[in-house]
Order: structure tokens, then C-alpha cells, then sequence
């Protein structure tokens, strides 16, 4: 790096080697730059890492372990032969300033000012991590040799219970040596399953489009197909079954019409309208009766009338008497038996023409589709 960097350096006309000695003094600068502003106080600006999580005091925010700061490094003491640094950095989320120290006799940091720490402790010798040797052990070994036995004795049962895990930790070395032949098989797993994920999203996907659903589905797993297979709520024919048999109703439906057309439903309704014509009796008017309207109901031209009618009919139209009978009589008792005749004729016929049984309801509605309903105004008043 100082090969580099000296190849790439300026050197002006008047500089001397052999009066300034490098660029750094022909310049009058310290080789670390600003780092050194305050190197004349004994404080040099380095990049620090917080080797704990901690929460600040002025904005009471969590600091995480790992984050990086500009601190100024001073030293302010020594344990027996090692220094002794703090380091005093401004916080990132507020005007506060943390100052923390090395504390070599527990190989950890401590806080001096500015934040607190987030116990999460533990204690070394529980962990079997490797702890430094206190002062008075490493005297007492160097002088006693029963304890220096006894101490091998037990690095050596630490070691035989070790020694499994140890190899598992150099198998595991051992594998990551060929990278060629581990980054083919994890590419090789990742692309099946990437293969299978794609399969099973086509799936979901074609489900959500046939139920309509707007919802993610989760996979599968064995209890609810256990439970599915409990379940019989489903209906017998599926949605595919249903679709087939109802195009199958139409492509076997008659083209025709069928043979309920409306003419059979007129003549039904006539029917039925006819019935209740005839079980039903019409309400009793105020105003007038069928002979007061002079409606007559006579037989059709096709039928004949009697000879009787006839007679009677020729006889109140041209009368013959006898002769001489106007004369031995007197005019009104000739006159009286003729006309009562006459009505009583007239009556007889018309009796003749309606059948037995009949009424005034037989006249509004007949039965007879050969008689007709005629209105008979002779006798009433425009004469």
C-alpha cells in the first residue's frame, strides 16, 4: 500500500531529500491528516465499534451492537504493563457524548459516562471459553509442581471431552475446501426448488381462478388433509358433472314446440270459465228482469216450428168464423173468446220454444250452442 501510494506522489523542484526527508514535512503535515488535529493533547480520532448494545442517556434510544463511531482515543492509564485507552464519541441521534474505556484485568469495555448497559452477561468459565491466566495462578504454577500435575491432569480430561466436538468442527472445514463442488450442488438445489415453488404457485393460482378467490393460500400440510378427508359436506356431482349433464338436457330438447299451445290454453280457460257460468248464479237486479229488457230466446233458423205453432200463428193472423155467427151473438161476446184464443196461442208457442226447465239464468247463459239469445222489442214503447 506504501509502495503505491508513494509512486503516485508529487515532488515539487526545491524539495530535498536529504533537508526534509519526506513530503509529509515538506509539507508540515502529520501522515494521518485530520485523525491527528488534536495529536499535540495525546488524543487521536480512530474508528470505533460499539462492542456491546447500550442505551444512551440524553435520547434514550438502543445503540446496537456493532455500530460504527468517530471516537478520540486517549490514554489515561496502565494495568501492571497494559494501557489503559478511553474513547469519547458523540451519539448519532443527539448531542450526547458516550465515553467508554478498556478494562484489560476482564478482557471488556467498561462505560464511563453518557449510556448504560444492556446485561446480557454471562459468565465465562459456565461458557467454557477460554479464560487468561490470573497473576497469582501463573506463580503458583511456576513454583509448585503438584499443582502444575494436577492442572495438566485436568487440561488433559477437557481435552478428551473436547476432542468429539473438535473433529465434528474439522469435518465441517474439511467439506467448504472444493467451493467448486459446493456452489454446484447449492445452485443445483436452488434451481428444483425454485422449480417446484413455480409449479406450486401455478397451482394456487388456477385454484383462486376457479373459486373466485382474492386470498393467499398457504401450503398444504399432513393435518389438513386428515381433516379433508373427514369432511363430507361436498356436494355428489362435481361442477364439471353438472355442466356436462345440462348440455346434455339441451342438446336432447325437441326443437318443436309441445302440444300445450294457446289454442288448448283459450279452450281450457273457456272451460273453466264456463263451468263457473254455470254454478254460479248472477245477483238480483234492481232495475229490470230479462222480461222487462224483452229478450226472447228462440230456437235457431235451422229448426223447424211445430204445425201446431203454425196453425195458430195462420189462424191469429186471417180468423175464419161461420157464418151467421156474428149475427146470433152479440159483438162483444164474439170479440172475447178470439182474443183470449189468440193470447193463449201465442203464449203456447212461445212456451214451445223454450225448453222445460228453463229460467232466466238459462237465457243469460245457455247451454245450447244451437239456440241464440234475440231481442223481441214488439211490445215495448217506440211502437
Amino acid at each position: 500500500m506504501g509502495e503505491r501510494k508513494g509512486q503516485n506522489k508529487y515532488y515539487p523542484p526545491d524539495f530535498n531529500p536529504e533537508k526534509h526527508g519526506s513530503l509529509n514535512r515538506y509539507h508540515n503535515s502529520h501522515p494521518l491528516r485530520e485523525r491527528a488535529r488534536k495529536l499535540s493533547q495525546g488524543i487521536l480520532v480512530i474508528r470505533f465499534e460499539m462492542p456491546y448494545n447500550i442505551w444512551c442517556d440524553g435520547c434514550k434510544n438502543h445503540i446496537g451492537m456493532g455500530v460504527r463511531y468517530n471516537a478520540e482515543k486517549k490514554k489515561v492509564g496502565n494495568y501492571y504493563t497494559t494501557p489503559i485507552y478511553r474513547f469519547r464519541m458523540k451519539c448519532h441521534l443527539c448531542v450526547n457524548y458516550i465515553e467508554m474505556q478498556t478494562d484489560p484485568a476482564n478482557c471488556d469495555y467498561v462505560i464511563v459516562s453518557g449510556a448504560s448497559r444492556k446485561e446480557e452477561r454471562w459468565d465465562m468459565e459456565d461458557n467454557e471459553q477460554v479464560l487468561t491466566t490470573e497473576h497469582e495462578k501463573k506463580e503458583k504454577l511456576e513454583t509448585d509442581a503438584m499443582f502444575r500435575l494436577e492442572h495438566g491432569e485436568a487440561d488433559r480430561s477437557t481435552l478428551k471431552k473436547a476432542l468429539p466436538t473438535l473433529g465434528h468442527i474439522q469435518e465441517a472445514q474439511n467439506a467448504w475446501k472444493d467451493d467448486f463442488a459446493l456452489n454446484s450442488m447449492l445452485r443445483r438445489h436452488f434451481r428444483e426448488k425454485k422449480k417446484a415453488m413455480l409449479e406450486e404457485e401455478e397451482k394456487d393460482q388456477a385454484l383462486q381462478a376457479k373459486a373466485s378467490l382474492a386470498i393467499p393460500l398457504v401450503p398444504e400440510s399432513e393435518d389438513d388433509r386428515r381433516l379433508a378427508a373427514l369432511l363430507r359436506l361436498h356436494t355428489l356431482d362435481s361442477y364439471e358433472d353438472r355442466q356436462k349433464l345440462k348440455r346434455t338436457e339441451i342438446t336432447h330438447r325437441s326443437w318443436f314446440p309441445s302440444a300445450q299451445g294457446p289454442s288448448n290454453l283459450s279452450s281450457k280457460a273457456s272451460d273453466v270459465l264456463k263451468k263457473l257460468c254455470q254454478g254460479r248464479r248472477p245477483p238480483p237486479s234492481t232495475t229490470g228482469s230479462v222480461g222487462d229488457l224483452g229478450i226472447v230466446r228462440r230456437r235457431s233458423r235451422e229448426v223447424l216450428e211445430s204445425p201446431q205453432c203454425a196453425t195458430d200463428s195462420s189462424l191469429s193472423a186471417e180468423p175464419r168464423e161461420p157464418r151467421g155467427t156474428t149475427q146470433d151473438r152479440p159483438q162483444e161476446t164474439a170479440e172475447g173468446p178470439r182474443t183470449s184464443k189468440t193470447a193463449e196461442s201465442k203464449r203456447n208457442c212461445r212456451d214451445q220454444a223454450l225448453p222445460l226447465g228453463s229460467s232466466q239464468e238459462d237465457l243469460l247463459h245457455p247451454s245450447n250452442p244451437g239456440a241464440s239469445l234475440v231481442a223481441d222489442y214488439s211490445d215495448s214503447e217506440s211502437e
